[in-house]
């Protein structure tokens, strides 16, 4: 099979979702980019045009969550895909790690994608240490739904927190990537995607300008509830300082720049918001709430 631009149907949707890319089924400019890009990364022919060899490179990239030798589960209720980035594409360690940080990564569901883009870009070693699957804002591919990876091994580290006020943070923190879009606006992404009603929570009042957001999906949540107290055993660090402790005393304006977090001076789990005022991972949920102050 050799699909090409214009090339239509359902084998065209697969490719699309394998590569992490809106799934209309259409072989346009934005799919033969796509399919460049992989080939680029992984050392084929970049012609955008996926043949038989490309087809071959998709399947093995994306088929490493059945090898058992890629999988490991650390904890109950929690599996974890070993799916990591070359070797030049993160800091290695090991460094003790003394804060968790919760990031959203305003894109697609698929977290193998979230992956690869960190791996062809040209930005340096800004990745996390985990990313967490999601939902297709259009309802149609819950497979990655909660489905949890690992992209760089354990002890080292990528840039993930920005200009922020301690250096000491990015290498001594752990990080985690919930694949969402973040905020909405009239029931659209920020790159004009509709998305699913269900797929929507309004805020009671705005946060960082917008009260309507991607919701966090209930597997998703539960997924990240399991990940949060494993990583807390796995490296001492005390997740109810910092975020939690500032929810039970004020709120949903706990999300809120915080300069203990800025400066690193409080040691525990916070989230890009707290570091960075530009920033609107993650949102104040009520769902995310609840989950965070049941641990």
């Amino acid at each position: 099979m050799i699909l090409k631009r214009g090339s239509k149907g359902q084998e065209v949707v697969e490719l699309q979702r394998a590569l992490g890319i809106e799934d209309d089924g259409i072989f346009g400019p934005l799919t033969e980019a796509a399919v460049r890009e992989f080939q680029q990364g992984n050392a084929l022919v970049v012609d955008g045009i996926a043949g038989s060899q490309t087809f071959a490179a998709i399947q093995e990239r994306y088929a490493t969550t059945d090898n058992f030798e890629k999988v490991y589960s650390p904890a109950q209720n929690l599996k974890i895909n070993k799916y990591f980035l070359p070797r030049d594409e993160y800091q290695e360690g090991p460094t003790a790690k003394e804060y968790l940080f919760l990031h959203h990564t305003a894109g697609w569901n698929n977290p193998y994608r979230t992956v690869d883009i960190w791996a062809n870009d040209n930005r340096g070693k800004i990745a996390t240490e985990f990313v967490l699957g999601g939902r297709s804002v259009k309802g149609n591919d819950d497979r990655y739904d909660g489905e949890l990876v690992q992209c760089i091994p354990e002890g080292g580290y990528g840039w993930h927190l920005g200009s922020n006020g301690s250096a000491f943070m990015h290498s001594h923190s752990v990080a985690i990537e919930i694949c969402n879009f973040g905020y909405a606006v009239n029931g659209r992404t920020y790159v004009d995607v509709p998305i699913m009603p269900d797929q929507i929570v309004t805020l009671s009042q705005p946060f960082r300008g917008y009260t309507q957001w991607h919701a966090y999906s209930d597997k998703q949540l539960e997924i990240l509830r399991s990940f949060i107290l494993w990583i807390a055993e796995r490296d001492s660090i005390n997740i109810r300082d910092g975020l939690i402790a500032e929810i039970k005393q004020s709120g949903v304006q706990a999300f809120e720049f915080n300069l203990d977090a800025y400066y690193g001076y409080k040691k525990g789990m916070w989230t890009h918001t707290n570091v960075l005022k530009d920033k609107s991972d993650l949102s104040p949920q009520p769902n995310l709430i609840d989950m965070l102050l049941s641990l």
